[in-house]
């Protein structure tokens, strides 16, 4: 894997307590990441409750992240992803600047097309349009984050500005088209959990569009001097053993495969090992999980892994035993070395 990797969790903030007591407890989350020193943590965006994404769905990340930001110090604050047709371009970079500068420059902003045809129908936009929404969008929000004019032939510039977000844009991809433009827009590359569709493992998939990405990097003039970013997502739940882990999994991945499987991504009939092996998924005892991970394709040039316990959904105590096993026993044993701890930094 890269030097110099960072160590990440995402959420999609799911849970069965009344969504107050659930979004707080994410806060925390956060903050007992921060403590156990990982580098970032992650925000999906799901706006609706529709069977797939159970209660507590993240319809505003950045919104939350704000929350965040106020009870954390150093940990980075992702959104993987905003789905960018969906919004206003010039709302978002409004929003993730201020944010930004809020943080102290801790925000990183994953962005993508969408795919949900409800959410599109729901906000009136076509889904036919997503990439050519996604296209002009990309370009407003970076313009505007950097402080350029964002009307032509008026000078019109947004407010707040945040100029080094605009380096921390990231965008979730599908293909090897996507990773090409991705490469040609400037922004880092987001790759999904699973590819589904396939019937390839995840990573021999991926690996190919990874690459295409980092050539189409160089090829880029205007990347000189930039690094190319791959933040690989990645379902990583350790237990004290496979059968622990997968009994806290069992619940969510039958419902989102029961999803997959009306949506004829999945066959029916399969066991929750078989599901979780199409979702690519990690779990068991940390030994086993760096066995697994030692196979992984596309971790080797990743510079940011993104371990996620959905479609699980365990409570907050068996979370963060799994955040502790991953910043403990499985990081490290990567190569990764901790973040100083918030304490260390105020001092």
């Amino acid at each position: 894997m890269n030097s110099g990797f960072r160590v990440g969790f995402l959420t999609h903030l799911e849970g069965k307590q009344h969504q107050r007591e659930l979004y707080r407890g994410f806060v925390e989350l956060f903050q007992a990441a921060e403590e156990l020193g990982f580098d970032s943590g992650w925000i999906a965006q799901h706006h609706f409750e529709d069977g797939r994404n159970g209660p507590g769905a993240g319809s505003s990340p950045l919104l939350f992240l704000t929350a965040v930001a106020e009870n954390t110090r150093t940990i980075r604050l992702g959104t993987a992803v905003l789905t960018l047709p969906l919004e206003s371009p010039i709302r978002v970079a409004e929003d993730a600047a201020l944010l930004d500068l809020l943080s102290g420059g801790r925000v990183e902003l994953g962005l993508g097309s969408g795919y949900d045809p409800v959410s599109f129908e729901a906000f009136g936009v076509s889904l036919e349009e997503r990439r050519a929404r996604t296209t002009q969008g990309l370009d407003i929000l970076r313009r505007a984050v950097a402080g350029d004019t964002v009307v032509q032939g008026k000078n019109v510039v947004v407010q707040p500005q945040s100029p080094g977000l605009r380096d921390r844009i990231w965008q979730g991809i599908f293909s090897h088209e996507g990773a090409d433009y991705a490469a040609a827009a400037g922004s880092n590359l987001l790759l999904n959990r699973a590819t589904y569709g396939y019937e390839d493992r995840t990573d021999l998939v991926q690996r190919p569009w990874a690459e295409t990405f980092l050539e189409a990097w160089d090829r880029n003039p205007d990347n000189a001097g930039r690094r190319p970013r791959i933040g690989l997502s990645r379902v990583v739940f350790p237990a004290k053993d496979r059968a622990t882990a997968r009994n806290i999994l069992s619940e969510g991945t039958q419902r989102a495969s029961q999803a997959m499987v009306s949506a004829g991504r999945f066959p029916a009939g399969l066991s929750i090992d078989e599901y979780l092996a199409r979702m690519h998924a990690f779990y068991g005892h940390p030994d086993e999980i760096i066995e697994q991970l030692s196979q992984e394709q596309v971790l080797p040039l990743a510079t940011d892994i993104l371990c996620q316990v959905n479609p699980g959904v365990p409570t907050f105590d068996e979370t963060l035993k799994a955040l502790e096993l991953i910043a403990t026993k499985i990081a490290p044993a990567m190569g990764w070395k901790p973040a100083a701890k918030t304490k260390e930094k105020a001092a």
